[in-house]
């Protein structure tokens, strides 16, 4: 996925914060979801300590995303949804990019790369995958 300096990022599913540390230094903005509040709270503390100061951690449902923060030029998804999360698909600017792992949880998956444009989004499966599964909600404890 090509990130420029202007883009704004949503990330979905920060973990450690090392690939939200990675794009913090591609893009203009990175904000970063994450279900656990233990790794979020760890990846902010991390990423401030690093003077990551363009990365926003915070804690939430990754399926819901931040539709008052929207819209993201690219959002990268790294756990597997079954379907195209159409919340995110809305938070999209006009010209954006998701990545993410899309098929059944106990199967073959595909990272896919959606385009977003005026009459509607692209996809294009790039390769086969397996990934942890996108679950919905804030989760209780890691």
């Amino acid at each position: 996925i090509d990130v420029e300096r202007g883009h704004r990022v949503l990330e979905v599913g920060t973990g450690s914060g090392y690939q939200a540390a990675i794009l913090s230094r591609l893009a203009k903005e990175v904000l970063s979801i994450e279900r656990f509040r233990t790794l979020a709270e760890a990846a902010k503390t991390r990423l401030a300590r690093l003077g990551y100061d363009n990365v926003d951690v915070i804690v939430g449902d990754g399926l819901a995303g931040v539709p008052e923060r929207a819209p993201f030029d690219r959002i990268l998804v790294t756990a597997a949804a079954e379907r195209i999360p159409d919340t995110l698909v809305a938070q999209l600017a006009e010209g954006g990019v998701m990545v993410l792992p899309l098929g059944p949880h106990d199967g073959t998956q595909h990272i896919v790369k959606l385009t977003k444009s005026q009459t509607g989004v692209a996809r294009e499966n790039l390769i086969g995958v397996r990934f942890v599964p996108l679950l919905p909600g804030q989760a209780k404890e890691l």
